[in-house]
């Protein structure tokens, strides 16, 4: 069978039942399907379904009026090439939890007004350098020490490095993109395994900062990067995978074999193939056909 669809329990939901997927492999068969046997990646939380002669679509549907909004996530797509060769991660809110930026405005005692800005550019309400350059400017004169201080209330958000760790004793290479800033990407890809990292630059004077190098990396740039390290690996887009939550992230996410929006913003949600809305990173192992016992912590 040539697709594959596969079932997800989100951290806080029940464990999947047999029932359930009796119940699942019921219906694809009814909608004309060729189903094979559920074959578990992790017991209760985590299952495969092959299936043929029918549209990865519909397979999806049927998945989701069966679970009639139960917080499980669902990845259907063709079942060859399903481990990906190349990962291209967003950080912000999606390898770490909260905005960078977000966090060190703190510093600055005005993070809900760099915060509000924030979520209009991960809207698609603004454009991205513009905004990054109003964020910058209403943080100039911030302390350069803030960015340690900063640094040590940044958390990895759960599954990002057996995401990594595991793709990466795999064969896989693994680059983090970011419209944040190196002081941070630099310690998350030490940290997580990343072969490279790629974000903007603050700009220091007399320990107080004063602006953001240039050229900014943003959207372009973080679709750019996908293309061009797939075509150094000399692989095929179908071969990579590209995760992220914010507008920003949509063209790489779209351009990717496996494109998926990770507790994303609704604009990103809505456009993207596949998104995982109640796992954790480890949800983009299992879509992979990674089984629990694989995983590398």
């Amino acid at each position: 069978m040539d697709h594959v669809l596969t079932l997800i329990a989100g951290t806080q939901a029940e464990p999947l039942s047999d029932s359930l997927i009796a119940d699942l492999r019921r219906q694809l068969h009814g909608l004309g399907a060729d189903v094979g046997q559920p074959d578990w990646l992790a017991v209760g939380r985590a299952v495969d379904i092959a299936f043929g002669h029918l549209a990865a679509e519909q397979a999806d549907g049927a998945a989701r009026k069966i679970l009639a909004g139960a917080p499980v996530d669902v990845v259907a797509q063709m079942a060859e090439g399903r481990k990906k060769k190349l990962l291209v991660a967003d950080m912000d809110a999606t390898m770490v939890q909260g905005e960078t930026l977000d966090e060190l405005a703190e510093f600055a005692g005005i993070k809900d007004r760099i915060a509000a800005i924030t979520a209009r550019a991960m809207n698609g309400e603004l454009g991205f350098e513009a905004a990054l350059k109003e964020r910058i400017g209403l943080l100039s004169e911030l302390k350069e020490s803030a960015l340690e201080k900063c640094w040590a209330k940044v958390e990895l958000m759960p599954g990002a490095q057996a995401l990594v760790r595991t793709m990466k004793a795999g064969g896989a290479a693994a680059v983090l993109v970011s419209g944040g800033f190196t002081f941070f990407t630099s310690r998350v890809r030490e940290l997580c395994g990343f072969d490279e990292d790629r974000a903007n630059r603050f700009i220091f004077q007399k320990g107080k900062l004063a602006g953001v190098e240039e050229p900014i990396l943003g959207r372009e740039a973080k679709l750019a990067t996908l293309l061009a390290k797939a075509g150094e690996m000399r692989i095929p887009l179908s071969a990579t995978l590209a995760v992220g939550d914010g507008a920003n992230d949509l063209d790489m996410i779209k351009a990717a074999g496996l494109g998926v929006a990770y507790h994303a913003k609704p604009v990103v949600a809505a456009e993207a193939r596949v998104r995982i809305d109640h796992g954790d990173l480890t949800a983009l192992l299992f879509a992979q056909g990674w089984r629990l016992d694989e995983f590398v912590s």
